[in-house]
């Protein structure tokens, strides 16, 4: 929110005005349905069943689920379920949609025709992308995320599907307030985006369908190391910031009514906007453990469903979807290592910390995923009777690159083992996540199988789920980490 820009003719003052008498018009934009909603990725190396997942997601009440893509085994799993589904369309696929009306009808008949039927799956929305417009995209998507969303609503049109809408999450780097003037009533779309937003704002406001932002305090804290810890929870008392006669206590609401003053700077009066994505990672970061996540989580659940509102906002219940449901060790790290500890739940389906869903801020415990299946209880660690070292730093760079080493990064939940520890810990990921083939512990004889768990009451050395015929993903390549730690066992040689 803290870009420069240029070339705009409104008066700030003026257009804080409105942005402030505006509260009842945007008040319609509350759901009907109170619930909190949650993410469900699948960028696992091993995946739970997606049967056992839905009716875990029942135990809890969880009534909103958003997809990333539109996975044919977790939609079978969904038929009967009655929660509400979001089913996003990877940014890979937007070219070939918004070149073709055609794909987008067989997309459409594929995935959302098929399961529409009395007792099927409650599809409401279809996400067009995700985060297209991300900086660090460089506009790889920008000509085609606009004619996808056409040609998906038409394709819907035509399936006689009126009640399931379109939407596209955007990023919230597509709105900010000027250094000049950073506050809320400031708020205004980036100037190289914003005839396309607005022509994207547009369709979906005259369609009756929602805007879709995705917003994560923790990165503000992650992205800034004078960030005041509490403005990015929602129980601090110790800063707020103040725009005129409104004032913010949490850098979620301010970020959201950045986007509301900006739409209400274009006319866009009273729009229905959903959170697509909100929520605290629990490790690969000093500031990312279960403790947070479970303050900002509740928090977010409680704020959510208070009908309080934003400041810009009064009497709101809003449409929020946590992220996210379950870890993914093979996601991408480029933004950081937490990038895999978003899950309010393992990748086992254990629950990390309490969370009450109702909104009372309870401390309520989660219910587990039921009847998951391990491999056997064996580890890989590092042989300390190992004769010659020379080879061990290629070996923990090689296991790391395959495999989950975020949890021994700086501030994370095993950057305290010793050299031994760091070296054993890539050793049994690689060993966890290739599904403990002996040879996989081999490590040119630097690799012991052992019965005895090395876990200790801060680190876990995981077994890995056994998922038997269940699709498996490659983890993609940390080889940076793998650095960090061949710098680690040094010594050691």
């Amino acid at each position: 929110m803290a870009e420069q820009r240029s070339g705009l003719t409104n008066n700030f003052f003026s257009h804080q005005i409105l942005c402030l008498f505006l509260v009842s018009q945007v008040s319609i934009a509350s759901s009907s349905n109170t619930s909190v909603g949650v993410n469900w990725g699948t960028m696992a190396s091993h995946q739970l069943p997606p049967e056992n997942v839905v009716k875990m997601l029942k135990d809890n009440d969880f009534t909103k689920l958003k997809l990333f893509e539109a996975d044919q085994n977790i939609l079978n799993a969904l038929i009967g379920s009655e929660i509400e589904v979001m089913i996003g369309i990877p940014n890979r696929l937007l070219k070939e949609v918004a070149q073709d009306p055609a794909v987008a009808a067989s997309w459409v008949e594929e995935n959302v025709t098929a399961y529409s039927y009395h007792g099927g799956v409650n599809i409401k929305y279809i996400a067009v992308g995700n985060e297209p417009f991300l900086q660090t995209y460089n506009g790889t998507y920008v000509e085609f995320t606009l004619p996808a969303l056409i040609n998906i609503q038409k394709a819907l049109e035509e399936a006689g599907l009126k009640n399931v809408k379109v939407t596209v999450p955007f990023n919230a780097d597509i709105y900010f307030s000027p250094e000049s003037n950073p506050v809320p009533s400031a708020g205004d779309f980036r100037p190289e985006l914003r005839d396309v937003t607005i022509e994207i704002i547009n369709f979906l406001y005259t369609h009756d369908s929602p805007f879709t932002v995705n917003i994560y305090p923790f990165l503000s804290l992650y992205g800034n190391a004078y960030f005041p810890v509490d403005f990015a929870f929602f129980d601090g008392s110790n800063n707020s910031l103040r725009d005129g006669d409104l004032v913010y206590t949490n850098v979620f609401d301010a970020n959201l009514d950045t986007l509301v003053c900006a739409m209400e700077r274009y006319s866009f009066l009273g729009m229905k906007i959903i959170v697509g994505e909100v929520g605290w990672p629990t490790d690969g970061d000093k500031n990312a453990n279960a403790k947070s996540a479970k303050r900002f989580n509740q928090g977010m659940v409680k704020h959510a469903m208070s009908g309080n509102g934003t400041p810009a906002r009064k009497g709101v219940i809003m449409d929020v979807y946590l992220f996210s449901l379950i870890d993914e060790d093979a996601k991408s790290i480029a933004p950081g290592t937490f990038e895999r500890h978003w899950g309010i739940f393992e990748f086992d389906g254990r629950p990390k910390y309490e969370l009450d869903l109702s909104g009372k801020g309870d401390d309520k415990t989660l219910v587990p995923v039921q009847d998951v299946k391990y491999l056997p209880k064996t580890w890989c660690v590092l042989d300390t009777n190992a004769f010659n070292l020379d080879d061990l730093a290629d070996n923990v760079d090689y296991a790391c690159s395959l495999s989950d080493c975020t949890a021994l990064g700086y501030g994370s939940s095993c950057n305290h083992l010793t050299n031994i520890g760091n070296a054993s810990y890539a050793f049994n990921m690689y060993y966890q996540m290739h599904d403990q083939k002996t040879w996989d512990c081999d490590f040119l004889g630097l690799g012991l199988i052992t019965d005895e768990d090395p876990s200790d009451d801060l680190c876990e050395f995981p077994v890995m789920i056994d998922t038997g015929n269940s699709p498996r993903l490659q983890p993609r390549s940390s080889r940076v980490l793998a650095m960090v730690l061949i710098i680690l066992v040094l010594p050691l040689l």
